[in-house]
């Protein structure tokens, strides 16, 4: 250590292994401006490898106004120079010590991404090459290669200009994405999958792997379901609004129990498109500008009538209902909320009342029936103790819902293939139905539906007007279903011609009577709802609205 005249550090003499070098050296203060003295601010985004003492990064900081990134692990040396003490609460500064080069580098995409893409400058102090070439030499030459590959202006290009566009998936093991990804080869879209997996919302490698999808593929627009691959913090959001690429999010669960958590969502890049025609005015009162209705539809390709239907069969019956009882799904709500008494003690006649009333939110339904229990609710801790508690209130409406309505079909002997919640919520009508372990989507209920003279269907009440995909699937499994009315199939089938439903729980057993004794007219409303469906709600129709409306709103 020397000190110069004004009794300042001057200079640092380094010994490392018998080998000696000095910070500055006989050039003093110069050898670290002349490292920066030929950075503009049309470069890109400078990052100084290495700090000394100083000199460099307050010219740096004097002649940019800009952000400036830091790279330096060195803990002896700064100690001693009190470098970042001085410069690391600027906000400008953006500190990097991670002793790992990888973790480093990925901390130095993120400040970039969120600085607009620009190429990286390196800044180098030599010194810092001969303390550690395989930290700050590994660095300076990622740095120096992004300087070349200016990413801002491969990903500014013009979008929308061919048909079909060109869509970037996020995809997952959700059961709706094998569908889409199928309807997307038939109708021949130009088509890219990033999976998400079980990988962290918002995680770099995701990031990385979007970024590299953008500049390769050029797509017209992100399409995912239900929000999947959008952090919490925002991070896909400030991208796509850079990028300016659009985001299509098609939510077929209630994005009340989704949206809930997120924060930062709102952005005019994101269109909004929901399976339930109830969500889209709270959604549009959440500051979403654009929204649309996009109910749910079916695969043909796989639910399609089988050729021959097998007189035995353990699948075979005369009536069936596939779903779950609700009553696992209550209990693991209930022990993870850790809720307080009052909300506890009180959670089957919320969830009834909740059932019975038009409103669509819990919360909603509270503040107006309840407000006792509202205020309760509302010193819940967390948002997510919260959101689990709307959804457990949610789930108890259902199975009270449920049992109500599959208690009426136990004299017709039915096949129930669900959890094993059905064998505690009949457990006193042994004899009376069957029971079998839930089935897969995708490889059983296909050829299950078929089996079946009535498909018995009661819809979850988290969607108090829309239809689920059994309405779609059954017909187009040419086979018939006997579902609740719900007042969005009146747009989708005709009622009584393409779709027979009941509005009370007493009406299910004449009807269920009548359609059994009566072959002739349950295959005429079966062709009827297939002809309709084959027309007008395979997901090749829900694709093709879709992108004709990310057309007319972002082209």
């Amino acid at each position: 250590m020397r000190q110069g005249g004004d009794g300042g550090l001057a200079d640092v003499k380094l010994v490392w292994e018998g080998r000696t070098w000095h910070l500055l050296g006989r050039s003093g203060a110069d050898l670290e401006i002349r490292a920066v003295s030929k950075f503009s601010k049309d470069q890109g985004l400078p990052v100084l490898i290495g700090t000394g003492l100083g000199h460099g990064l307050r010219k740096l900081l004097d002649q940019y106004p800009g952000p400036v990134a830091v790279v330096d692990k060195e803990e002896p040396i700064l100690k001693l120079t009190g470098c970042r003490e001085e410069f690391s609460s600027n906000p400008r500064v953006f500190w990097v010590s991670d002793p790992d080069p990888d973790e480093a580098l990925r901390s130095l995409s993120k400040w970039q991404m969120e600085n607009s893409g620009k190429p990286f400058v390196a800044l180098v102090l030599p010194v810092y090459l001969r303390l550690d070439r395989g930290y700050y030499g590994f660095l300076n030459e990622q740095l120096s290669a992004s300087q070349k590959y200016d990413f801002w202006a491969k990903a500014n290009y013009p979008k929308f200009t061919s048909h079909p566009p060109r869509v970037l998936h996020l995809t997952s093991d959700y059961f709706l994405m094998g569908e889409l990804v199928r309807a997307s080869e038939r109708l021949q879209t130009p088509h890219y999958f990033i999976n998400i997996g079980a990988k962290e919302k918002g995680c770099t490698e995701f990031v990385e792997q979007l970024l590299k999808a953008v500049v390769e593929f050029k797509p017209d627009f992100i399409f995912t379901i239900n929000h999947l691959g959008v952090d919490r913090e925002g991070v896909l959001m400030d991208l796509i609004e850079r990028l300016r690429l659009p985001l299509a999010s098609w939510f077929v669960d209630n994005p009340n129990l989704i949206l809930y958590l997120y924060k930062r969502l709102v952005s005019p890049w994101t269109a909004i498109f929901t399976w339930d025609a109830d969500n889209v005015a709270a959604l549009k009162s959440q500051g979403f500008s654009h929204v649309h209705y996009l109910p749910l539809a079916t695969d043909v390709n796989r639910f399609k009538p089988l050729r021959q239907i097998p007189k035995r069969h353990p699948w075979r019956s005369k009536v069936s209902f596939v779903g779950n009882s609700m009553i696992y799904k209550v209990g693991h709500r209930m022990k993870a909320g850790k809720f307080p008494r009052e909300l506890l003690t009180a959670y089957r006649k919320l969830a009834q009342g909740f059932g019975e009333s038009s409103e669509r939110g819990v919360s909603a339904f509270m503040a107006q029936a309840h407000p006792d229990l509202k205020r309760v609710f509302d010193t819940l801790e967390t948002q997510e103790q919260q959101l689990c508690y709307e959804t457990m209130i949610t789930w108890e409406a259902t199975r009270q819902y449920r049992k109500k309505c599959v208690e009426q079909i136990l004299p017709f002997r039915p096949l129930i293939a669900g959890d094993k919640g059905w064998n505690i919520t009949f457990k006193d009508q042994t004899g009376q139905w069957r029971w079998h372990p839930e089935l897969s989507y995708y490889d059983e209920l296909p050829g299950f539906y078929p089996l079946s003279d009535v498909n018995f269907n009661c819809t979850s009440k988290q969607m108090k007007g829309a239809v689920n995909q059994r309405v779609f699937d059954v017909p187009a499994s040419g086979a018939f279903v006997l579902t609740d009315h719900r007042v969005q199939m009146e747009s989708l089938f005709e009622p009584g011609r393409e779709i027979i439903s009941y509005q009370d729980p007493s009406e299910i057993q004449d009807l269920v009577r009548f359609y059994l004794k009566n072959e002739a007219p349950r295959k005429k409303v079966v062709q009827a709802a297939s002809k309709r469906i084959l027309s007008e709600h395979t997901y090749e129709h829900r694709l093709n609205s879709l992108f004709e409306t990310m057309r007319e709103t972002f082209a």
